[in-house]
């Protein structure tokens, strides 16, 4: 849990969706305590298994497949730009690129 909780802390959310690598107890814990939900699946050997709404476990696959097609731009890749500013501005250039496709 060491980055699950620094991920979430600070900014207000409502839907965590994460991968089984996050199927712990404590980071389940740690979202529900900021009164969000956690859809993350559980691993084949849990012996109990958290239910998790399959339906919105779908869409990190389309948030996956945008930041693959968005590294397909150096500058996103390897983060060229300085700023965070500059950064942020780029990526919506990439977005704006990847929806004119």
């Amino acid at each position: 849990m060491s980055q699950a909780q620094a991920l979430i802390e600070g900014s207000p959310v409502e839907v965590v969706i994460a991968d089984k690598g996050y199927d712990s107890r404590a980071v389940a814990e740690a979202i529900e305590a900021k009164g969000a939900e956690a859809v993350i699946p559980s691993l084949k050997n849990r012996a109990e298994q958290r239910d998790y709404d399959r339906d919105r476990y779908k869409d990190r696959n389309l948030a996956e497949r945008f930041w693959l097609k968005a590294k397909q731009y150096r500058r996103v890749a390897t983060r060229y730009e300085k700023t965070a500013r500059n950064f942020l501005a780029f990526i919506h250039m990439a977005s704006i690129m990847i929806l004119l496709q």
